[in-house]
């Protein structure tokens, strides 16, 4: 049996190796999948999420995600204790997983000369600037996200290898209806460990890491999940 810290760190591994991996094939130059646009990258993470729950989910619930064990906290469903621990394995499976991608497109972010599609390779940015927007969008996606994992996770444990498929469908829906202003970042684990790699790794041309902007993605995303966590009792006493 894996331990539940080693569960989340290869779960999130997978999500970003994955999730990062459908964008590097879309926007990085001279890649087989070159601009194949946001129904490739969106279909990409919905699976990339299926995936690394699939694996994780026996072992750790398979969070993969801050927002989500915070809001798991928050409900009393998970100790503070392993609130921590599950934060450092998500942040370091971010890291490893990024680390993996770099290894596989390095090629084609060396000869990418746009150090903005480079670093669309590790996190999110916005489409139009603005931090209060930009901050209120990650919120509300991420609380609509957290809410309805809590409301739907109770009721799949029965559906066997497809117990990770209404979440990951959940996230293509996200993605595809809220992810416009942002990108849907709503993991900050998803956000800022990769965006620490992209600071670390040698890439020709890169420019730097929107340090500036690295906040929302972190900040919206618990914001969300501790409205949501705050909803769910009052939506399951009425």
């Amino acid at each position: 049996m894996m331990s539940p810290f080693v569960a989340e760190l290869l779960g999130t591994a997978w999500i970003i190796l994955f999730g990062n991996g459908v964008v590097a094939n879309v926007v990085l130059d001279r890649t087989k999948g070159h601009g194949g646009g946001l129904i490739a990258i969106t279909i990409g993470w919905a699976m990339a999420v299926y995936i690394g729950a699939y694996a994780a989910a026996p072992h750790s619930g398979a969070h993969l995600n801050p927002a989500v064990s915070l809001a798991k906290a928050l409900s009393g469903d998970l100790s503070w204790a392993a609130f921590g621990s599950y934060l450092i394995a998500q942040l370091l499976g971010a890291m490893l997983g990024q680390g993996l991608l770099w290894i596989i497109y390095r090629d084609h972010l060396n000869a990418t000369t746009d150090p903005s599609a480079q670093l669309a390779c590790f996190s999110t940015g916005p489409a139009i600037r603005n931090p209060i927007s930009n901050l209120a969008v990650e919120t509300i996606a991420t609380f609509v996200f957290i809410l309805s994992i809590l409301l739907i996770t109770p009721a799949d444990a029965s559906l066997g290898a497809l117990t990770a498929l209404p979440v990951a469908l959940l996230v293509l829906g996200v993605g595809l209806s809220l992810g416009g202003p942002t990108g849907y970042a709503i993991n900050p684990a998803r956000d800022l460990g990769p965006r620490i790699m992209h600071a670390l790794l040698p890439i020709r041309g890169k420019g730097g890491s929107d340090w500036g902007y690295a906040w929302v993605p972190v900040v919206g995303p618990l914001l969300g999940a501790a409205l949501a966590a705050w909803l769910l009792p009052i939506l399951r006493s009425l």
